[in-house]
Order: structure tokens, then sequence, then C-alpha cells
């Protein structure tokens, strides 16, 4: 191939072509964040140009937008695009009834209410990122600037009754300043190291004063596409219970990863 991908990236570009097999001509699609997400941008727009389809996109973050304007993709506002057929996203761990925990780009409000809008949402990920608990990866919670601190000891107050391993939240930054979201918001980082009932806990976080939005996906999830190295591939559908495996040519992908 033109470009030498490393492993990792190897994987996340066979999962995002696999995914972007599912798109059919005048969907519109939710376009997910992160470096999985962005993948599966390139390989989206390769597809458009080599096919002629005509595409509808609604990013979930603003440098998901640039990505696919910058690469020829029709982006609309959410309010424009109306319900979706479908999300493809990324993730940053999955269990086997494809919960997810998501929001480690920074994106997960705006990721799930799009997820939420559409006939169907597709995760891409690598192998790396299946676990058999939910936990090992912080736990992103989206809460509005003011009181931030409360919010943060009323959470810390709230996990000590929940079925988990740590208590600890801390509040996210960038550089020497608190990252601020898209929204506007600021970001706690839960590290529970496990979640034995992530319904639950999801349930009681959004209930706290001055959190927006937690980065559990539960029930939303409808097929995972898990890609490896070598380009195999595995598509897991929940909805219909099956599970494909196919192999993804390495080839050609000069134009798809010249910026990479």
């Amino acid at each position: 191939m033109a470009i030498n991908l490393t492993p990792v990236n190897r994987a996340k570009y066979a999962a995002a072509r696999r995914a972007v097999d599912l798109v059919e001509d005048g969907m519109k699609l939710g376009l997910g964040t992160g470096s999985t997400a962005a993948w599966m941008v390139r390989a989206l727009a390769q597809k458009m140009r080599d096919e002629g389809l005509r595409l509808t996109c609604v990013p979930t973050s603003a440098r998901t937008a640039d990505l696919a304007r910058e690469l020829g993709l029709r982006v609309v506002p959410f309010e424009d695009a109306g319900w979706l057929d479908m999300t493809i996203d990324g993730t940053d761990e999955f269990d086997g009834n494809l919960a997810l925990i998501k929001g480690g780009g920074g994106a997960h409000l705006m990721e799930k209410i799009v997820a939420t809008a559409s006939d169907r949402m597709v995760v891409i990920t690598d192998a790396s990122k299946e676990v058999k608990t939910l936990g090992a990866f912080p736990l992103p919670v989206e809460v509005v600037p003011f009181g931030w601190q409360a919010s943060r000891m009323l959470i810390e107050e709230l996990l000590a009754a929940m079925d988990v391993m740590g208590t600890q939240a801390s509040l996210r930054m960038n550089g020497s300043r608190p990252y601020i979201t898209d929204e506007g918001n600021h970001i706690l980082d839960l590290s529970l190291g496990r979640i034995g009932n992530p319904r639950q806990l999801s349930l009681a976080l959004n209930q706290v004063p001055g959190v927006v939005e937690n980065g559990l996906f539960i029930d939303i999830c409808d097929a995972v596409v898990i890609g490896f190295p070598d380009g195999m591939v595995e598509l897991r559908d929940i909805t219909s219970g099956t599970v494909e495996h196919e192999r993804i040519l390495f080839e050609d992908t000069e134009n798809i990863f010249s910026d990479v």
C-alpha cells in the first residue's frame, strides 16, 4: 500500500471501510467524533466520489464538520436534517451487550443526541476496546461551568452508593485551563474501574444538578464493526443476532490518507 499504517490504524481503517459499505445513496448520516471516526469520514468521502452517492451528513463536533467539508461531504445543521438513517461513530469501550463508554474526545453530548435520532447506530472500533465490564476507561460527564465544584461533590457522593470500584471525579483540563466542549461546558472524568450496573448509574448521574449528559450509551448501539490489523473485520448486529466476518484489502489508500 502507498502509506504504511500502524497496526492500530490498519484495524481502524478496516472497520471504517466495512462500516461505510452499509451506506446507501440518499442516506442522511450522523458522523461521529474521534480518531476512528475520522478514518470513517475519509472512507465515506472516497465512497461518495467513487459511486456518485448523494449524502447528507450531520457531524457531532466542529472538528468532524471541518474534516467532512474539506473532503467534499455535504454537511448540514442537525435541525435541517431531521431524522437520520444511520450514525457511524467510534467508542472508548464496549461490552457484550453493546453498551458503550464514549466521550474521550469530549463530544458525547452531541454524539448521543445524533445517535438517538437515527434509525441505526453502527460503532467502529478495534478489538482492544472490548471489555467484559465497562469502567476501565474514565467515564466522561458533561457539566455546566456554573457550580461545577458542587456537581462534582454530589457525583462523588452518589458514586459511594453505586456498584463501582472508584469514586474520584476529575475536571478535564486543556493545558492549564479547563477543557471546554463545543457547547461551552466542562467535563468531569470519573475513575470508576468497574461499573456493575451501567443503566442505573446513567440514570442517577443525569439527576445531579448541573449534569448535562454522561458518556454511557445504553440500548443505543445496534451493531459494532471490529477491525483487525490484518484486514479482517467482524460485524456484530445485536438486532438480528448475526455475526459476519470479512477481509478488507489494503489497496489504493493514498488518496484517503495522504494527509495523515
